[in-house]
């Protein structure tokens, strides 16, 4: 019965839709030409191809509206039927059948009830200027944003297709509702299209939906048209619910050094607190490349191991030079029992108890990779100053912009099932040194099908250390690699600090010699 009222509500909109597409009566009749006026024929067949083309086009528009219309009713009427459990209070939606329309009236009502809560027709009066949503602002060209992401330009043109896509189709509805007929004026309307686009501004509300305000050229000079449009969000809906256990799920901590002896110490130290004493659940794969301080690793290693009765760890030595993704790749495909998730993790990397979980809840074979966005912590001598005043390393780990910075353009830190690496290809092994292998494995992911998990995380720290930035590396690793020290040292706040000490000083100075004379 409800596809029946479904069909009949889709139809009756076709026909309303064509209905404003059919000409209009006598009395409303187009202002064209007469036959004999001194236009001629000439003009009179002008005058007539440029009025039947104007309304080609807007019977395109429209039948792409109906079509958006068609579907849009449709997933609003699927949408209906899951919420008859979910929203009876909120929405007062009682779905029967008998009653579709008034559900879908119900639904129409929420929708316009977002437009009445966001900022739309007047202002919201703000506790802050903190909480004020900013707009972003664009041309038919690029994007001007404060959320510059990972590209960090403040303008560009959209890289994203679903933001491309966004901001065509308010485009073209705007013009499309721009070359709609008034049916008042009888004089020769402006055919608008999207090079009469001046500029846009656009901001998104949660909760509520998303405002754009586009301006286009008007009729004359200094005469504009402005149009408001506006996306609500829906209530939102369950999609699942279940139980997962994850009492069984071993996670591979797998670590690629060579020298580094003191770090891995410290290393160890987190490991056996974090992974064995409180998770209990995982295994370490050290996979070391060379001779120097060998002995003392596996002594670390080792120690560990008899202190802590730990045994799940495995060590593997490579008479070579080092490569990231060739010992992150060995060690992968080293391990022989049943599938497990893999962490793929740096020597200076500590994490907490809680960002196992995350690992293993953000990881399922086949389906989802883990891209966690660690903190990076800035150099503790910057922040802290005098070397005595430096805490403790655990009292450092606090997330705020005068400590670090959270790693967005790292890829190296990730959590996949073993299945999942092996049958994307593992890493590039003609890569080398420093950079580049971890990115080219993330691509392989966002290729495939599988769902690429890319969040910062709470429990996951880079820990400052000097980073030397080899000769041997290529031109591109080796800018890359000096970006990265730059980045690492301290905010652009702590860094003009120390640029422009002697002047902060100087002025110190005259300052207590003016409170001197007074």
């Amino acid at each position: 019965m409800h596809l029946c009222l479904l069909v009949v509500a889709c139809c009756s909109m076709s026909i309303v839709y064509m209905l404003a597409c059919t000409p209009k009566g006598d009395n409303q009749q187009l202002a064209l030409p007469r036959v004999h006026s001194p236009t001629a024929k000439e003009g009179y067949e002008a005058s007539l191809q440029e009025r039947e083309e104007q309304h080609h086009n807007y019977i395109i528009s429209l039948k792409k509206q109906i079509a958006q219309l068609k579907a849009e009713l449709q997933g609003r009427t699927e949408q209906l039927k899951n919420m008859q459990n979910q929203y009876p209070d909120s929405l007062d939606i009682q779905l029967d059948h008998s009653k579709l329309e008034k559900a879908q009236a119900n639904l129409l009502a929420f929708l316009r009830s977002q437009v009445d809560k966001a900022e739309v027709h007047s202002g919201v009066k703000l506790s802050t200027e903190y909480a004020a949503v900013p707009f972003e602002s664009f041309t038919l060209q690029k994007v001007y944003q404060l959320e510059t992401g990972l590209t960090r330009h403040p303008e560009e043109k959209p890289v994203r297709k679903d933001k491309r896509d966004e901001l065509t189709e308010v485009i073209e509805l705007a013009v499309g509702s721009l070359n709609k007929p008034d049916g008042v004026s009888k004089a020769k309307p402006h055919v608008y299209t999207a090079s009469d686009f001046v500029e846009g501004i656009y901001r998104t509300e949660k909760n509520k939906g998303t405002l754009y305000e586009l301006t286009f050229k008007g009729d004359a000079k200094h005469q504009f048209k402005k149009i408001v449009l506006f996306r609500p969000f829906g209530p939102v809906m369950k999609v699942k619910n279940e139980n997962v256990n994850m009492a069984d799920t071993l996670i591979n901590v797998v670590v690629p050094l060579a020298k580094r002896a003191s770090k891995f110490r410290q290393f160890m130290q987190n490991f056996r607190e974090v992974g064995i004493q409180q998770d209990g659940r995982i295994h370490l794969t050290v996979v070391y490349f060379g001779k120097e301080q060998m002995n003392e690793v596996k002594s670390i290693l080792e120690n560990t191991s008899k202190s802590a009765n730990f045994k799940n760890f495995t060590f593997i030595q490579l008479n070579e030079e080092f490569s990231r993704g060739k010992g992150l790749d060995v060690g992968a495909r080293f391990w022989k029992g049943n599938n497990v998730v893999l962490f793929f993790c740096d020597v200076d990397i500590y994490f907490t108890a809680e960002f196992l979980n995350s690992c293993r809840l953000n990881t399922q074979p086949g389906k989802k990779v883990f891209y966690p966005v660690l903190f990076s912590q800035y150099n503790p001598s910057i922040i802290y100053g005098d070397h005595d005043s430096i805490p403790s390393l655990e009292q450092q780990l606090i997330i705020k912009k005068e400590t670090g910075f959270w790693r967005d353009f790292g890829f190296g830190m990730t959590c996949q099932y073993r299945s999942d690496f092996i049958n994307i290809g593992g890493f590039d092994l003609d890569i080398k040194g420093w950079g580049g292998e971890d990115v080219h494995l993330y691509r392989k992911y966002l290729h495939s099908n599988l769902m690429v998990i890319r969040t910062p995380v709470r429990g996951l720290f880079h820990l400052w250390h000097e980073k030397q930035c080899l000769d041997e590396l290529t031109p591109e690793q080796y800018k890359m690699c000096m970006q990265s020290k730059a980045m690492n040292e301290a905010s652009h706040g702590q860094l003009g600090m120390l640029i422009f000490k002697q002047e902060i000083e100087t002025h110190l100075h005259r300052q207590k010699l003016s409170s001197k004379k007074t």
